[in-house]
C-alpha cells in the first residue's frame, strides 16, 4: 500500500497546477479584455491615428500680396525665378555632412564653396550673417538667380547633387518704379523661425515652415494680410512611401494687396532731392569746424495736410531692398550693418531723433500765448540775452527791437523766446519751484503737440523723441548720478565740470535749461514724422492726424475692399486766432523771412507756401538742418544732419519737391500738365473683373523731368543770401550763440 495517488501527483503538485492554471486564465482574460478595448471600444480612434501615420503633406505656398502705390503701381510684387535649394536633412545623412555636394554645387553656380556653406548654416548667437534663421527642416535657398542651364545641370545629374533641388518659384521683387527706392518704408522678408511657428500655432494666423515673414516696414506691419494662407495637399502612402490615395486638401489662398498713399513719382523726387541736397551740403565749408559739412544722413516726409496720409517718405543713406531676396550675402549684410555703413536700415523719418532747433518755436509760441502773452504784443528782440555771467546771443547778433510773436517766427529771433521762457521759469519759482505743481507751460505745450510719444504711424519701431521736462530730468539724474559723481571735478575739464554740476543738481530745472529748450535746443529730441504731424495740423486748422501709409486692403480676387480711414489724434492747444497769426508768420518766412532767399520768384499768390527754418546745434557735431513747410494740401519736412542751416541746406530741395507736385516751372509759371500731384489722390486704383489692379506705366525718371523744369530758376544753386534773412552756413559767431549743452545730443546713429 502507498499514499501516492494513481495519477502519480502529490497533493502539493496538484495545488501548484491549479494555481498555474488560474494565473494563465487570468492572463488570457486580461489580454482578451485589452484586445476588446483596443479593437472594439477604441478601434475607430486608433484606426484614425494609424492612417495618419501614412499621410504625407505637401505645402503649396500662398502667393504674397502686392504692395501698390496710390495709383496702383507695384512697389513690391512677385516674379517667378529658378531657385536652387538645399535640404539640410539630406545633406546631414552624408558622411561629410554634404560638404562635397555643396562644393560641387558652388562650381555649377559660379559661387565660392564658403559662400554656399554659409547659406546653409543655422543662425545662433555665435554665428554671424549670412546664415539660415528659418526652420532647419525647410529647404534652404542658395540662390534665386540660377540660369536655365544651371538648373538643367543639377536636375539631370541628380545623383551627384543629393538634397539639392532646382525649381521655379515665386519670389519677392521690389521693382522701384520710376527709379524710386522706398526701401525703409517697404521693409523686407526672411524665413519664419521655429520659435515664431510655436508662438503662432494657436493664433488665427499660424505659420508653416515654408512661410516668409515681414521683418520691417510695411512688409511687417501688414504681414498677416499680405501673407495669405498656404495650401496643404495630403497624400495617403504605404509603408514604402508609395502614394495610394489622396486625402483631404486645403487650397492656397493668395494674400491681399495693400494699396498705399505713396505716389512713386513723388517718392522718387523726394529721394532724389534729399540725396542732391546732401551732396551739395558736402561741398560747403563749415568755418566753425574748419571742414566741409559731412551731411551724413537725412530724411524727408511729404504728407497730406488734411488726412495724415504719407505721399512720400525718404531716408538717407538708403539701400536696395532686393538684396534680401533669396538670402543676403555676407558682403551686403556688412554694408548694411557695419560700423562704417551709416546704418541705412534705419528709417530716419520715424527713427531719427535730433534737436529740432527753431522749428520748435511753433510750440514755444503756443505756450507763451497760453501763459498769457499777447500774440501781437511787443517783445524785445535784442542781440543777446544775459543771465548772470552767461550771455545767450541771437543768431549773428541781430537786433530787431520790440517785435510781436509773429515777426519773431519770421526772422527766427531767439532772444524773444529766451525772454519769455526765462520769465515763466522765474514765475514757477526758479531752480526751487513753488510748492505744488509748477505751471510749466512750455513743457506741457510740447506734450499737447504730441511730442515725447509715438505718432502711431503704421510702420514698426517708431521712436518717441523726448520732452526734457521735470519728470524726465529726475529719472535721467537718478540713472546717471553715480557716474557723474564719480567722474565730475569742480576744476577739471569741460566735461568733468559738467559732470560735477549734474551730480549736484542734475535733477533740477535750471535757468539755462529752460532758455535753451525754448528754441529747440538742450535735451529736446523730435522725429521728422512728429514735425509733419504738427505742421500738418497748423495747415489744416488745428487737427492732428495719425500718419498712415496703408490706404486700402484689396482681396486677391478684387471682391473685397477695406479702406483704411484717416484717424484724428486730437487738436493743437491753440485758438483759431493764434493759428491764423502763426499761418501768416510762416507765410512771411517764405516771402521776407529766413527762407525768402530760397523761394524768390515762387508764385505765392497762386500756391501759398508756409515755412519755418531750424538750425540745431549738436555738441561735438556740425549743425542739423531743419525745414518745416506746408501748403493747403501738403506738409513737407526735411532734415539733414551735419549740413548747416535749415534754408541753406534744405531750401532748394524742398522748393523743388513743391515744384514737382504743382508743376511750377523755373520761371515761376505753372504748367498743370507737368504737375505730378496738384491735389491729393482721393480715389483708389481700379480693380478689374479678374481681380487684377489697373496701373499706369511709370516711364522715364520723374526726378530728372522735374529737375529739367527748374533750369530757369534763379534761386537754384544760389549761395548768396539777401539782407534781413538768416546768413548762410559757416559765418559769424555760432560758437557763442547759445549756452553750451550739458550732455550733448543723443541722436540715433547718423
Amino acid at each position: 500500500m502507498t499514499n501516492i495517488p494513481e495519477t502519480g501527483r502529490t497533493p502539493r503538485v496538484q495545488i501548484r497546477l491549479v494555481v498555474i492554471q488560474i494565473l494563465v486564465l487570468s492572463l488570457l482574460g486580461t489580454l482578451g479584455g485589452r484586445l476588446w478595448y483596443l479593437q472594439i471600444r477604441e478601434g475607430a480612434e486608433y484606426q484614425k491615428e494609424a492612417s495618419g501615420n501614412h499621410v504625407q503633406q505637401v505645402v503649396d505656398p500662398a502667393v504674397r500680396g502686392d504692395i501698390l502705390d496710390a495709383r496702383g503701381v507695384p512697389l513690391a510684387d512677385n516674379e517667378t525665378r529658378l531657385v536652387v535649394s538645399a535640404s539640410r536633412t539630406d545633406l546631414l545623412k552624408q558622411k561629410d555632412d554634404g560638404k562635397a555636394v555643396l562644393t560641387k554645387l558652388a562650381g555649377v553656380l559660379g559661387m565660392s564653396p564658403e559662400e554656399v556653406m554659409q547659406k546653409v548654416r543655422l543662425c545662433d548667437a555665435e554665428t554671424p550673417q549670412p546664415c539660415w534663421n528659418g526652420s532647419p527642416y525647410q529647404p534652404i535657398p542658395i540662390t534665386d538667380e540660377a540660369t536655365a542651364k544651371q538648373a538643367l545641370q543639377i536636375r539631370e545629374r541628380s545623383e551627384d547633387f543629393p538634397g539639392i533641388t532646382a525649381e521655379p518659384e515665386a519670389v519677392r521683387r521690389y521693382p522701384g518704379p520710376g527709379k524710386s527706392n522706398t526701401a525703409q518704408v517697404l521693409g523686407y522678408l526672411s524665413p519664419v523661425t521655429d520659435a515664431e511657428i510655436q508662438q503662432a500655432k494657436d493664433s488665427d494666423s499660424p505659420y508653416l515652415r515654408s512661410d516668409m515673414v515681414g521683418r520691417s516696414g510695411l512688409e511687417r506691419t501688414y504681414d498677416k494680410v499680405l501673407r495669405g494662407k498656404a495650401g496643404v495637399t495630403r497624400y495617403e502612402v504605404d509603408n514604402l512611401g508609395r502614394v495610394i490615395g489622396k486625402a483631404k486638401s486645403d487650397a492656397a489662398e493668395s494674400g491681399s494687396n495693400l494699396v498705399t498713399s505713396i505716389d512713386s513719382r513723388v517718392q522718387r523726387v523726394a529721394e532724389y532731392e534729399l540725396d542732391r541736397a546732401m551732396k551739395a551740403a558736402r561741398q560747403q565749408f563749415d568755418k566753425i569746424t574748419g571742414t566741409n559739412y559731412k551731411a551724413d544722413s537725412g530724411a524727408v516726409v511729404v504728407m497730406e495736410a488734411k488726412t495724415g496720409r504719407i505721399v512720400a517718405m525718404a531716408s538717407a543713406p538708403t539701400y536696395d531692398p532686393n538684396v534680401w531676396v533669396g538670402g543676403i550675402s555676407a558682403k551686403d549684410y556688412k554694408a548694411l550693418t557695419g560700423k562704417d555703413s551709416d546704418y541705412p536700415l534705419l528709417n530716419r523719418a520715424i527713427q531719427g531723433q535730433a534737436a529740432p532747433g527753431s522749428t520748435f518755436k511753433v510750440v514755444s509760441t503756443a505756450a507763451a500765448v497760453e501763459a498769457g502773452y499777447d500774440f501781437d504784443g511787443r517783445y524785445p528782440c535784442t542781440s543777446s540775452y544775459s543771465v548772470g555771467g552767461q550771455v545767450f546771443k541771437n543768431f549773428e547778433g541781430e537786433n530787431f527791437g520790440p517785435i510781436p510773436l509773429g515777426r519773431a517766427l519770421e526772422v527766427s529771433c531767439d532772444t524773444v523766446f529766451y525772454y519769455l521762457a526765462d520769465k515763466e521759469w522765474k514765475k514757477d519759482g526758479g531752480i526751487n519751484p513753488k510748492k505744488g505743481q509748477p505751471k510749466d507751460y512750455f513743457y506741457k505745450a510740447a506734450h499737447q503737440f504730441g511730442l515725447g510719444k509715438e505718432t502711431g504711424v503704421d510702420l514698426p519701431n517708431e521712436v518717441t523723441g523726448r520732452v526734457p521736462d521735470r519728470q524726465w530730468k529726475q529719472a535721467y539724474w537718478k540713472a546717471n548720478k553715480d557716474a557723474w559723481c564719480r567722474t565730475g571735478k569742480k576744476d577739471g575739464s569741460y566735461v568733468e565740470k559738467i559732470a560735477y554740476e549734474n551730480c549736484l543738481e542734475g535733477n533740477k530745472m535750471r535757468e539755462g535749461d529752460s532758455i535753451n529748450y525754448s528754441i529747440g535746443q538742450g535735451d529736446t529730441l523730435v522725429t521728422p514724422i512728429q514735425e509733419a504731424v504738427i505742421y500738418g495740423a497748423v495747415a489744416n486748422g488745428g487737427t492732428m492726424y495719425q500718419p498712415t501709409i496703408g490706404k486700402a486692403i484689396i482681396s486677391a480676387d478684387g471682391k473685397t475692399v477695406r479702406e483704411i480711414k484717416p484717424t484724428k489724434r486730437g487738436r493743437l492747444p491753440v485758438s483759431q486766432a493764434t493759428l491764423k497769426g502763426m499761418d501768416d508768420a510762416f507765410a512771411g518766412v517764405i516771402t521776407r523771412g529766413t527762407a525768402a532767399w530760397k523761394f524768390g520768384g515762387w508764385p505765392q499768390d497762386k500756391i501759398p507756401l508756409h515755412a519755418k527754418t531750424g538750425t540745431a546745434e549738436v555738441y561735438g557735431k556740425q549743425t542739423t538742418s531743419w525745414l518745416a513747410t506746408y501748403s493747403k494740401d501738403y506738409t513737407v519736412i526735411m532734415t539733414i544732419a551735419q549740413a548747416g542751416t535749415g534754408s541753406g541746406a534744405s531750401g532748394e530741395a524742398v522748393r523743388n519737391i513743391y515744384s514737382a507736385l504743382y508743376g511750377v516751372q523755373g520761371d515761376g509759371s505753372i504748367d498743370g500738365k507737368k504737375a505730378l500731384l496738384p491735389e491729393p489722390q482721393k480715389s483708389l486704383p481700379k480693380v478689374r473683373t479678374d481681380g487684377t489692379i489697373a496701373a499706369p506705366k511709370v516711364t522715364g525718371d520723374p526726378a530728372k523731368d522735374a529737375e529739367a523744369a527748374q533750369k530757369n530758376n534763379p534761386t537754384n544753386g544760389d549761395g548768396q543770401q539777401p539782407a534781413g534773412t538768416t546768413p548762410s552756413p559757416g559765418t559769424g559767431n555760432r560758437d557763442t550763440r547759445r549756452r553750451p549743452r550739458r550732455r550733448g545730443s543723443r541722436r540715433m546713429p547718423s
